[in-house]
């Protein structure tokens, strides 16, 4: 991902005065013209994969309570990107919501196009006053992952966790350090191995990736990605999920999972859309464990078989966090083996 703020900066000049103006002025009366608000999801993986599954899953829900009259595309490349979001824009959507982390750039150029248009997008960059009609979110379930992390270090039995991600990048270092810190509160003397397969789906990749770290002695594995759980089924060791439940389909293998709600952060931005008041915002913090944005995953299968004292301090750990009296420590830096 190559994204450059000086050039952005020179690009703002599409987003004018007249632009802003333009959708602080017309959009409300177009955005609150029709009911449902017709959205778009725009998404350059499978609507399966973890992540985006959870905008989907999000949509859906409004979609049934008749909130919105919701469609998408997937699999699309982030060169196509602005052609999409171009389509969808043209053709009279309201809200296009999805992830630009490739397409950071022409996104935005695109944005400052439409001006009646909300915009949605899921990015490693905040948002841009210049640009009204572009919010930003990311997922910041580092409350979760951390709760994930004490359990995964009170199961582990040679104090060794292999942990996968796709891409170093903020959104995955973030839950991966705050998981190693959640796991190293309960014991300081783990070690990590740590590894990034550069993609968002590559299943047999993450899978190859979690065989390897199973021969250098790891008996739970973060599985940040698709692909990690099956070589630990495999193997007969466990795994802890992330963004989504995947216990159903690895009862014996997966113990628990930090689990992303997308719902607070889409009916955030719908109801600012209706209200007319939708602008530039960033709205990751629908994410935080207090706005209802996350969540630990029941134990389901493993029920009895978590140490008492690891879920007591789960216990409270979720409580201060709730309370604002603990703050779990969001660290976007690429994480290293340790």
């Amino acid at each position: 991902m190559i994204f450059h703020r000086t050039t952005l900066t020179r690009r703002r000049m599409l987003a004018t005065t007249a632009g802003a103006a333009a959708f602080a002025a017309i959009a409300p009366h177009r955005l609150m013209a029709q009911e449902p608000l017709k959205v778009a999801g725009i998404y350059t993986v499978p609507v399966e994969q973890q992540w985006v599954s959870r905008i989907h899953k999000a949509a859906e829900t409004a979609q049934a309570r008749g909130d919105i009259a919701y469609t998408y595309s997937e699999n699309v490349a982030n060169t196509d990107y602005p052609r999409v979001m171009r389509e969808f824009a043209e053709q009279g959507y309201q809200l296009i919501v999805g992830e630009v982390f490739g397409a950071e750039q022409e996104a935005r150029e695109v944005a400052a196009d439409y001006p009646d248009v909300a915009f949605l997008m899921g990015s490693s960059f905040k948002q841009d006053a210049a640009l009204p009609n572009f919010a930003v979110f990311d997922n910041y379930v580092q409350d979760a992952s951390y709760l994930s992390g004490i359990i995964a270090g009170a199961m582990t039995k040679s104090g060794n966790i292999g942990m996968v991600g796709g891409f170093p990048i903020p959104e995955v270092n973030r839950l991966m350090h705050a998981f190693m810190a959640g796991a190293r509160e309960v014991n300081p003397d783990i070690i990590f191995q740590i590894s990034f397969i550069g993609s968002w789906f590559d299943p047999p990749k993450a899978k190859e990736t979690a065989f390897a770290m199973i021969e250098q002695s790891a008996d739970v594995l973060y599985a940040e990605r698709f692909g990690v759980s099956d070589a630990a089924k495999e193997r007969g060791i466990l795994a802890i999920g992330n963004v989504i439940d995947t216990q159903a389909d690895y009862p014996e293998t997966v113990v628990a999972s930090a689990i992303w709600h997308f719902e607070p952060t889409l009916d955030a931005a719908l109801a600012a859309i209706k209200a007319g008041s939708f602008t530039a915002a960033d709205y990751g913090v629908y994410s935080f464990m207090k706005a209802g944005g996350c969540s630990l995953a029941p134990l389901g299968t493993f029920e009895g078989k978590v140490p008492e004292a690891a879920l007591a301090l789960v216990a409270a750990r979720e409580a201060e966090i709730k309370a604002g009296t603990f703050t779990v420590e969001i660290n976007d830096e690429e994480p290293k083996s340790v």
